[in-house]
């Protein structure tokens, strides 16, 4: 949420400011409903203290039987209007504070101004490309070659959008998750944390996803109004709500791998083939709880743990930084990772890295004793480390041979009890 405080001195300028997010906010509605707030919030003061002057009155008067009737109705009449008074403020403050859960992050300012992914910018490039001398297969096709995929049963299970992975390509997913983890706690110094694959909405509404993003998530039937989590950002940066932590416990970093449930809703029809998006999958993600004049740091190293993955696992990739019109709704700045997908000849996003700066912690009540021992919003970032669908599908793609059998990283070999490869080798010519 944006600090309520700088918009009521600089509102005209953040509105104008979030247009190049692409939308425009309404600034005469939240002017207006600010106006309100204000004059009511005057108005059950200054009743308040008329009361409470003549509670005082009233009180002398007690030997003076002939005018206490009448300023006892007075002072009725006084409760009854503050009642109403408040009972219309609380009302305001409401709407306000539903319109303002609708405003996203301002842009940093070293975000490029644009309105979709054709206009971010591109930050640098690691690995060589593959180049290969045989007809190459896609992840799908190199899979159901070897029956490690199958689809179709995933659809009687549970429907579009779900995999059953067999035998290699299940363990290769489990050796890829244990790898992740193991390389940012070993040598990015993250702590694993194990969290609930379930939230409320109060922990969605913290990070952002709710109100605004309620038809992409998954909810549970019945009355605790509970969702599958969409991400492990959601329950990991919520370890930090309603608590103020001492100077020296920052920066925390956290490590954590959930399977994440996503519906999709604003991508219907989109990369449907194979395991590229998917209402079911898996992801290790940090999340860094610092101080606000660490973040922009912050940022920048996060950024380099999640390229460690893709470079010790042999993937070329790219690094982007975000347009204002493709950030996400609480980032001020992202730096997206695009794997290199031999079968589309083009790179596809594998991690968002991001800086909410104070966006998450005002809402959730994150804060820090500053050095006067006061209490501060701490900023607070996240990115995957990476999405496993999505690495898993780039490295069969990346590190297949003309044999179709997939080469296993160096960096993956103990994972996958130091084998080299994976699948059956064939002579057979595909097509």
């Amino acid at each position: 949420m944006l600090d309520p405080k700088l918009l009521r001195s600089q509102g005209e300028q953040i509105f104008e400011r979030l247009k190049c997010r692409g939308a425009d906010y309404d600034f005469d509605h939240y002017h207006a409903l600010e106006v309100q707030r204000k004059a009511l919030q005057v108005e059950v003061e200054e009743t308040q203290a008329h009361l409470n002057a003549q509670s005082q009155e009233i009180a002398q008067l007690q030997s003076n039987k002939s005018e206490l009737p009448a300023r006892l109705q007075q002072a009725e009449k006084l409760k009854q209007h503050l009642g109403e008074r408040r009972a219309r403020l609380a009302s305001v403050q409401d709407e306000l504070n539903a319109f303002l859960l609708g405003l996203p992050n301002i842009p940093d300012a070293s975000v490029a101004v644009g309105q979709d992914e054709s206009d971010n910018v591109e930050v640098r490039r690691w690995g060589a490309l593959p180049t290969v001398d045989f007809d190459a297969l896609d992840h799908v096709a190199l899979a159901k070659r070897a029956g490690w995929l199958d689809m179709a049963a995933a659809a009687t299970i549970a429907g579009a959008r779900f995999a059953v992975l067999h035998a290699d390509l299940a363990r290769l997913q489990r050796a890829l998750i244990h790898f992740m983890l193991d390389l940012h706690i070993r040598e990015h110094g993250y702590r694993e944390v194990y969290v609930p694959y379930i939230v409320n909405r109060a922990a969605l509404t913290g990070t952002g996803q709710l109100p605004k993003f309620e038809s992409d998530l998954f909810k549970l039937a019945g009355e605790h109004h509970l969702y599958l989590t969409p991400t492990a950002e959601v329950p990991v940066t919520n370890l930090c709500s309603n608590t103020i932590l001492q100077a020296e416990q920052l920066p925390l970093r956290y490590v954590c791998h959930t399977p994440c449930f996503r519906s999709e809703a604003g991508a219907y029809g989109k990369d449907t083939h194979g395991l590229m998006r998917q209402h079911q999958f898996e992801k290790v993600e940090l999340v860094q709880i610092v101080h606000a004049e660490q973040s922009w740091h912050a940022l920048e190293e996060l950024t380099t743990h999640a390229e460690a993955v893709l470079q010790k696992l042999e993937l070329p990739y790219r690094v982007v930084s975000l347009c204002s019109g493709d950030l996400g709704f609480a980032s001020a700045k992202t730096y997206d990772l695009e794997v290199w997908v031999p079968s589309e000849q083009r790179y596809r996003e594998i991690s968002s890295c991001s800086n909410m700066l104070d966006f998450q912690a005002r809402r959730i009540k994150a804060r820090v004793r500053n050095d006067s021992g006061k209490p501060v919003l701490v900023h607070t970032l996240n990115g995957s480390g990476l999405a496993v669908g999505r690495t898993l599908l780039a490295l069969m793609e990346n590190h297949q041979t003309a044999d179709r059998t997939i080469a296993i990283p160096t960096a993956l070999q103990p994972y996958m009890e130091n084998r080299t490869t994976i699948g059956a080798k064939t002579s057979d010519n595909d097509s």
